[in-house]
């Protein structure tokens, strides 16, 4: 298991990246949640099966349409308390 706090730059506000994120966290299993920041950035907490979070940090440097990411910084987190991955409001 890892878990781990991601910090998405470039053009991902106003692309859907959010609600791509939740899906793809869902559909690989992962737990957390995924919130834009003032700064432009989108934040994201990712926990469960290191595979798993792998392939979905793997998926982040992609995006969905529309996006086009130019960093993400990556530290290790603590694990969420709560099952499954949902949207917070923005920080």
């Amino acid at each position: 298991m890892s878990a781990k706090r991601l910090v998405i730059s470039g053009r991902v506000q106003g692309v859907g990246f959010r609600e791509w994120l939740v899906a793809a966290a869902r559909k690989l299993g992962v737990s957390g949640w995924v919130r834009n920041r003032s700064d432009g950035a989108v934040e994201a907490l990712v926990a469960g099966d290191t595979d798993a979070v792998e392939e979905l940090l793997r998926a982040c440097r992609r995006g969905p349409r529309g996006a086009q990411v130019t960093s993400i910084e990556e530290e290790l987190a603590e694990q969420p308390e709560e099952m499954g991955f949902s949207r917070l409001p923005s920080a």
